[in-house]
């Protein structure tokens, strides 16, 4: 029997296999306060053996909180702790290919650049006291597969290159081991036998010569295209609906479950207490075909009265408009209680371990579609237990 488990998992794709979720659920578990919430968390957790995969999973970015960003180790973390999705954020290289990163200038604070012959490419070099400006753009394919990735931060009072990129977060020296940096198309190929679906995201970003924004949008959908990837196991996301627009008309199957990444929270006087202020409405999304929504875990999230969370009327006009709901970022930045991420509830928050909170009203009240989180375990127990 224990021959034949082995080759199951050896074998079967990444959904018939159970999550691997190590410590930090049960570590965040323990620091969340007494009630009925973590009795029925508990109870699950004291008899489950085995917790499946979960479809409300997001890996944001792989698995950042201990992994460096959009790199193979983290990819693979998030799909060993149960994520039904992988997000690499797509964006183009000198010769036109695409490369995962959060952003096309951000390979200083994101790769070991500076430490290696490449820091040349960079339009502004390491000098103490200055930002550098080093970009995927002024970078072959080739050259980008020859960095390490490394965790997202910098350290401005650094002396030298190499103490620019391993810099401290939240006051703590980074203990991470480097990762592989990965291309578009690798990431496809890495996820294609895993049964997990793919959420790629188009960027803000700056374009090679010889590149235009149609050829970018064409080209993310094409990668899929030609990798033999089914239609429905990818969800295209962007801030701009006029990508999703050309989806809809360039590959219709494609643009099926695409996700609008809605940035109008950094609009002048948003408040997702009054969602019928927006533009366009959530009626008019739906209506021109949207299905997927995807704002900061705050717009969905309000306190009542008595100081309970409780879900934003921007969530309620969203879900009654039929809108599936996508909220990022779960577990991004430190304690929820001083967390941007967490904005119209801070007060209401005390430890990390009011994750579980949140995540009760997001899936329970709000009933959300999925949820980005930066260590995917947290939300596959979730899942698990607290439903």
């Amino acid at each position: 029997m224990r021959i034949v488990w082995l080759f199951i998992l050896l074998v079967a794709p990444a959904l018939a296999q159970p999550a691997r979720l190590g410590p930090r659920p049960f570590y965040l578990l323990d620091l969340l306060a007494p009630g009925p919430l973590r009795e029925r968390l508990e109870a699950c957790a004291e008899c489950a053996v085995v917790y499946p995969r979960s479809s409300l999973a997001i890996g944001h970015r792989g698995a950042p909180l201990y992994f460096p960003e959009h790199t193979r180790e983290g990819y693979l973390a998030a799909v060993r702790q149960g994520a039904d999705f992988v997000e690499c954020d797509a964006v183009p290289v000198r010769d036109g290919a695409l490369v995962c990163r959060h952003s096309d200038r951000d390979l200083a604070e994101t790769t070991n650049i500076l430490a290696t012959a490449l820091a040349e490419r960079c339009r502004a070099g390491f000098k103490p006291g200055r930002r550098p400006d080093c970009r995927t753009t002024d970078l072959t394919l080739a050259e980008f597969l020859t960095l390490e990735g490394w965790p997202e931060g910098a350290n401005p009072e650094a002396r030298r290159p190499g103490d620019y990129y391993r810099a401290a977060s939240g006051g703590r020296p980074l203990l991470y081991a480097p990762g592989t940096v990965m291309s578009h198309r690798q990431y496809i190929a890495l996820l294609k036998h895993t049964g997990v679906n793919y959420i790629p995201e188009l960027k803000r970003a700056g374009l090679p010569p010889g590149m235009s924004l149609e050829s970018y949008r064409r080209r993310i959908v094409d990668d899929y295209r030609e990798a033999g990837i089914a239609p429905e196991r990818v969800y295209l996301q962007s801030f701009d609906l006029d990508d999703i627009r050309f989806w809809r008309s360039y590959a219709p199957g494609y643009a099926k479950n695409a996700v609008w990444l809605d940035g109008r929270y950094e609009q002048p006087g948003f408040d997702p207490a009054h969602p019928e202020r927006l533009r366009p409405t959530m009626e008019e999304l739906a209506e021109e075909g949207l299905g997927y929504l995807s704002p900061p875990l705050w717009v969905l999230l309000a306190r009542d009265d008595s100081g309970a969370i409780v879900p934003s009327a921007y969530a309620r006009a969203a879900r009654a408009a039929g809108l599936e709901l996508i909220p990022w970022t779960l577990e991004r930045s430190g304690p929820p209680a001083t967390s941007w991420y967490y904005r119209t509830v801070a007060p209401s928050l005390r430890s990390e371990g009011d994750v579980y909170r949140v995540l009760d009203v997001l899936v329970n009240q709000v009933g959300v579609y999925a949820i980005f989180s930066d260590w995917p375990a947290t939300v596959v127990f979730f899942d698990a237990c607290g439903r």
